[in-house]
């Protein structure tokens, strides 16, 4: 009796620590930056991508007429931001270059290395007009420096869809590569996210920095839409991707809707990590026709739990993640932002999330 009396003591206190263990997202704060801002005669907006290096932040601005990316300042004080300023934009224009030339550049993401200070970019090409997608870096300038190669799966036109290709990217915790996510879906592995589950797996691949060429893949499974149609668009994808431990990420999953207004964003982070049994799709062409295992997801922050401490309760179209500065408790800051498509669509936020992250 005694022995059982101890198992069952033992099992809770297991599950207990287990539960404590799992990485948790808090809300902090939210900022806006006002529409229309004008710095250096450019309206700030667009905000697609976002990194943190060496005490700045940067922005990649999703405008294919006139590609840029911007450096910026943050101020976190006790737990909140107190102002975004925007110090310099730079400009991708280099018209002697024959790589700018040749590629479509509709920019998605961005990265910093900290050593080097050279930017690394993400585009989605056009697919309509038969511009692949492109990984590739420039100096601080905007200067071109060289692209990665794309690895087999991601070259085909006839199966990538125009405007769900490469949104998110990240530096590697190791260091040694980074990571490049699609937005949606290849017509050879599955289907794009409905009102019921489908396979719907978007790939996401790993670049080793030295060989400059994709050496892994896997598979992330997109969840399906979950809020009534209103209106003819009704879409879900993957718009920024961060690897915040080894193996480990936050991935950021943007439902939109048409008919809601400013409302019809459902935005959803999840935590995905990679295991031994994951396989590595690189060399798979069409997931319909394999049995893979994708990556191990959970949901760790529905945007809609904290629509009631944001701006008109609107959760708007985040693009960008990031790792911030320290926090005053010694924990991880986390920021998020917005892309408010210049406000094309109608009222949309440059909204600003900042996050912690608590381990236990």
């Amino acid at each position: 009796m005694k022995k059982y009396l101890c198992i069952f003591l033992i099992i809770p206190f297991l599950f207990s620590c287990a539960k404590k263990d799992e990485t948790k997202l808090v809300f902090l704060d939210e900022y806006i930056v006002k529409d229309s801002l004008l710095v250096n005669n450019e309206i700030i907006g667009g905000l697609s991508g976002l990194d943190y290096a060496n005490g700045y932040y940067y922005f990649v601005v999703d405008d294919a007429k006139n590609p840029r990316f911007i450096k910026a300042k943050i101020d976190i004080i006790k737990s909140k931001i107190s102002s975004v300023e925007f110090k310099e934009t730079i400009f991708l224009n280099d018209s002697t270059d024959v790589f700018y030339k040749e590629n479509a550049l509709d920019l998605e993401s961005i990265f910093v290395n900290e050593k080097t200070q050279e930017i690394n970019f993400v585009s989605e090409g056009s697919i309509k007009k038969g511009k692949l997608p492109s990984v590739f870096k420039t100096d601080k300038k905007g200067k071109f420096i060289e692209s990665f190669q794309l690895p087999e799966n991601l070259t085909n036109l006839e199966v990538i869809k125009h405007n769900a290709v490469f949104e998110g990217s990240s530096k590697s915790i190791n260091g040694k590569g980074f990571w490049v996510a699609m937005e949606g879906v290849l017509n050879v592995d599955g289907f794009e996210p409905t009102f019921n589950k489908k396979l719907s797996p978007i790939r996401i691949t790993y670049f080793d920095k030295q060989t400059k060429r994709a050496t892994k893949q896997f598979a992330y499974q997109l969840e399906h839409i979950t809020k009534p149609a209103k209106g003819a668009i009704n879409l879900n994808g993957v718009t920024a991707i961060l690897e915040y431990k080894e193996n480990h990420f936050f991935v950021v999953e943007r439902t939109y809707q048409s008919g809601y207004g400013a409302y019809g964003n459902i935005v959803r982070i999840f935590e995905a990590s990679i295991d031994n049994d994951v396989t590595n799709v690189l060399k798979i062409d069409s997931l319909k026709k394999k049995k893979i295992i994708p990556l191990k997801k959970r949901l760790i922050l529905n945007l809609d739990d904290i629509k009631n401490k944001l701006t008109e309760g609107i959760v708007d179209n985040i693009e960008g993640i990031t790792l911030g500065s320290k926090l005053e408790n010694g924990n991880q800051s986390l920021v998020l932002v917005s892309d408010d498509n210049f406000q094309i669509y109608g009222k949309q936020l440059n909204q600003f999330i900042l996050l912690e992250i608590k381990d236990k």
